[in-house]
């Protein structure tokens, strides 16, 4: 048997989770009351059907005056040997006020009042659950399916979980830089492709910006140099907890040459087996639109 605990941050993707687990041949329960847990657990222990083989229980604030006993639930579960796994999602809090707006729905912990307070109280009741947690799988960045394959890398594929999400963007200063960003490079030392006949319209993912601006040999020593750093960066930041790594590389508009070295870097990273990595272009359209 595989029992799965869903929880984390309202807002950060439980429901579509557990959803995309059920697609996968789990059994899913959603808002479980945390006292009907261990109950739960030994139901599905005992029973001899194969649809319980595998098992997913979404717990989370909505239990509201229960979710304090969660801690004593967890325990119940190991005395019964109940094997259980914590899947936690989680997301930055401007993200979650934004999700918030756009749905129009209400925080189980905020009532009347802003959606950010209840998004803080929310933090400090799951903090146990978090730090217990298996799985912790950050969705600030992710698409719904980007989620649905890290889901499926841990619990049909059996993959090891790779516990830091690593995001390559590229992005342009004029419009200014990204506010989630952990390490900042500028690449504007580069000649820039946009004075260049014949490569303004382009971008860093054709071949004729890319060439151009890896032909020069300081973007192969940047590239050296930032590979190294990440080498060296990236272990501690696991070893420390870290979740979200946002690198961001920038360069005038974000169109030619922060592009060329976000692919670069991306692709040059993208074998590592100890933490998921993605690729954003944050502005590369953003200057045609604007002359629309």
């Amino acid at each position: 048997m595989r029992f799965v605990i869903a929880t984390g941050m309202s807002g950060a993707g439980k429901s579509t989770a557990l959803k995309m687990l059920e697609d996968v041949g789990f059994f899913c329960v959603d808002n479980l009351p945390v006292p009907l847990l261990g109950r739960f657990a030994q139901f599905v222990k005992d029973s001899l059907s194969e649809d319980f083989s595998r098992v997913a229980v979404g717990v989370d604030v909505r239990s509201r005056e229960y979710f304090e006993q969660v801690g004593k639930a967890l325990d119940e579960l190991r005395t019964s040997h109940v094997k259980y796994e914590i899947l936690f999602l989680d997301a930055n809090d401007e993200v979650l006020v934004k999700r918030y707006k756009e749905t129009r729905r209400n925080h189980p912990l905020a009532g009347n009042r802003r959606v950010l307070p209840g998004i803080r109280a929310e933090r400090k009741l799951l903090g146990y659950l978090k730090e217990n947690a298996d799985y912790v799988l950050d969705t600030t960045h992710l698409l719904t399916r980007e989620l649905k394959t890290e889901l499926e890398k841990i619990f049909v594929a059996d993959q090891h979980f790779q516990s830091l999400m690593v995001t390559i963007v590229s992005f342009g200063f004029k419009y200014g830089i990204p506010e989630d960003a952990d390490l900042v490079f500028d690449v504007r030392f580069l000649p820039n492709p946009y004075y260049v006949e014949g490569l303004r319209a382009l971008t860093g993912n054709d071949s004729g910006v890319s060439d151009y601006v890896m032909q020069y040999e300081q973007a192969g020593e940047f590239l050296d140099k930032l590979e190294d750093m990440l080498g060296f960066l990236i272990p501690n930041y696991i070893s420390e907890g870290k979740h979200q790594l946002v690198v961001a590389i920038g360069c005038t508009g974000g169109k030619h040459r922060s592009v060329t070295l976000a692919n670069r870097i991306y692709n040059r990273l993208s074998d590592a087996s100890e933490f998921g990595i993605r690729l954003e272009h944050r502005d590369i359209d953003k200057d045609a639109r604007r002359k629309k």
